[in-house]
């Protein structure tokens, strides 16, 4: 029998492996359809859907091997962080999809409250929070809305030993949104390759406006993994990048 290999698992979804199949379970049937209709609309690989029985969705695994993991060296060439931005700008070129993405006004709400809650329950230091409130000021203004991931993690996107990219997972965020968020999850907690990935990219970007999105997923998404059972405390990860900002 094949072993059956827990991936991630929380309150609000699960994913498994068997073998060369993916058991997505998630709570919320939105993010399923979103996921689906997405991978359906993107340019670029992504993996197959073998069934969809609700709340289960089966995908085949991706071949290759992922562009990295946050905390950790890439073990990928600058070929392939460029061939991954080659493949973002061809989503973002695509046309959009018909839902639309978060609201700019959202952003900053769920940016203060969350920078309120850290600081009020001393999960970091309010100088550290502060700094990067600010930093996140620069991500925080109008954009021209693109077909974007919205969770473009190094370890959604894999690559072969040719440099070539086989597939992009998990698309229940995709959405209409910035072009520069996605370059910037992609990039998090991995500086040393980001100038790779814009070469790849092919477009003049905002720097600052990266790092305006390094400060605002970090501190966005520290709360809820430390809840969820991960931790951004770990070194290269979520609070070594608001660190880096001081």
């Amino acid at each position: 029998m094949e072993e059956v290999k827990v991936v991630v698992a929380h309150d609000e979804r699960a994913t498994l492996r068997v073998g060369d199949v993916f058991l997505k379970i998630d709570a919320d049937q939105t993010r399923i359809d979103v996921e689906v209709e997405a991978m359906a609309l993107a340019p670029i690989p992504t993996p197959q859907v073998l069934w969809r029985k609700p709340p289960v969705l089966a995908l085949a695994a991706v071949p290759g091997v992922a562009l990295g993991r946050l905390g950790e060296p890439s073990p990928v060439s600058a070929a392939a962080w460029a061939a991954a931005g080659a493949a973002v700008r061809a989503l973002h070129d695509a046309p959009l999809p018909p839902w639309p993405g978060r609201r700019l006004d959202e952003l900053v709400s769920r940016l203060d409250g969350e920078c309120e809650a850290l600081v009020t329950s001393g999960v970091l230091p309010a100088e550290l929070v502060a700094r990067n409130r600010e930093v996140a000021e620069a991500a925080l203004r109008p954009w021209k809305p693109v077909f974007i991931h919205g969770d473009l993690q190094l370890t959604h996107m894999f690559v072969d030993d040719d440099d070539t990219i086989t597939g992009v997972i998990d698309w229940s965020e995709a959405a209409q949104g910035d072009a520069l968020y996605d370059l910037a999850v992609l990039t998090l907690g991995h500086e040393e390759h980001l100038d790779d990935v814009v070469a790849g990219y092919g477009a003049d970007v905002d720097r600052d406006v990266i790092r305006g999105w390094w400060s605002w997923r970090s501190l966005v998404a520290a709360r809820w993994l430390a809840e969820h059972g991960f931790d951004p405390a770990e070194p290269g990860c979520e609070f070594d990048v608001l660190r880096a900002r001081m």
